[in-house]
């Protein structure tokens, strides 16, 4: 309960979460749209004051408009996409399930394949990417789009793993970063990039890895495991280091830097995805089954565009 008896949506699980403001924004969720088969990728794009997000089975990408409330369809069909962000130049990254790809499209609204192969072979389903400073583009690679026809087309991986690949910005060769998870999901690099983040969503937990200059991973270890039963997916930092986690139906966890689970966001669905937006970067987007929910925050999201080093 909140301070003021009315039931909060905020879970205060160590004083940091009090403390660090975490719990002082809007005191419920706003309902943005409600008629998704299952909800994915939000992206806020600063230019356009809109969010982008997937709806994977639907196969379509929709699109919220903050000076109207208006939504409408982004793209369709959009190659069962789920994960999005942007690169360097606010250009969309899309990662295509269905077309077992990851996708840019460009500032003319054309279509550019990205990666959709590792050593000759089809990936699985991309799920998530994140860009480094340098320009290169870093994504996982599950088989969620490949076990059923419900979020892309069933088939047999050619790849026979499921792991986390980075796309060099000069040759745009695809390299294997990580092949020690189980079922990487979301992926973020630390407000420094020199650690790499990915939640394993099979393997219960999130891992952190050191980033080397030549591009591959090491030092794997377990940053946070997941509780009573929970899986995780996307991840997020905010701008004071805190690590914002969708755990599906154990709402959305909040983890100090030394991984301590300080809180939670009270969900009434399961969460896929969070991102942060608004011109002050301050809104959450949530993506939770069916849902599209806001939550303006005291809290602000990480920079959205990192310096290169």
């Amino acid at each position: 309960m909140s301070s003021t008896g009315r039931t909060s949506i905020y879970e205060i699980l160590d004083e940091r979460f009090r403390t660090g403001r975490c719990a002082n924004g809007d005191e419920r969720l706003e309902t943005l749209y409600d008629d998704c088969r299952w909800a994915e990728g939000p992206l806020y794009l600063p230019a356009w004051r809109q969010t982008v997000w997937s709806d994977i089975p639907n196969d379509r990408l929709l699109r919220w408009d903050e000076t109207t409330g208006a939504v409408s369809v982004f793209r369709s069909p959009a190659g069962h996409s789920n994960g999005n962000t942007l690169d360097r130049e606010g250009r969309l990254i899309s990662c295509e399930q269905g077309n077992r790809r990851v996708s840019r499209t460009e500032h003319d609204g054309r279509i550019t394949v990205i990666a959709d192969r590792f050593e000759g072979k089809r990936l699985n389903s991309p799920n998530d990417a994140t860009v480094h400073s340098d320009g290169s583009i870093w994504f996982s690679d599950p088989d969620f789009g490949i076990t059923s026809d419900y979020e892309g087309f069933r088939a047999e991986s050619e790849i026979g793993s499921c792991n986390v690949y980075r796309v060099d910005p000069a040759t745009g060769e695809v390299r294997l970063a990580t092949d020690s998870t189980e079922a990487p999901n979301g992926l973020v690099f630390s407000p420094d990039e020199r650690q790499l983040y990915v939640s394993d969503t099979r393997g219960g937990c999130i891992r952190v890895f050191d980033v080397r200059e030549d591009g591959t991973l090491s030092d794997a270890k377990v940053f946070a495991e997941a509780r009573n039963g929970a899986r995780f997916d996307n991840i997020r930092f905010d701008d004071e280091g805190r690590l914002w986690v969708a755990a599906m139906d154990d709402g959305v966890h909040c983890y100090d830097p030394d991984g301590t689970l300080i809180g939670r966001l009270l969900v009434p669905e399961a969460v896929s995805n969070i991102s942060f937006g608004g011109p002050k970067n301050n809104r959450a987007f949530i993506t939770a089954t069916t849902t599209l929910y806001s939550l303006v925050m005291s809290v602000t999201g990480a920079p959205r565009i990192r310096r290169t080093h």
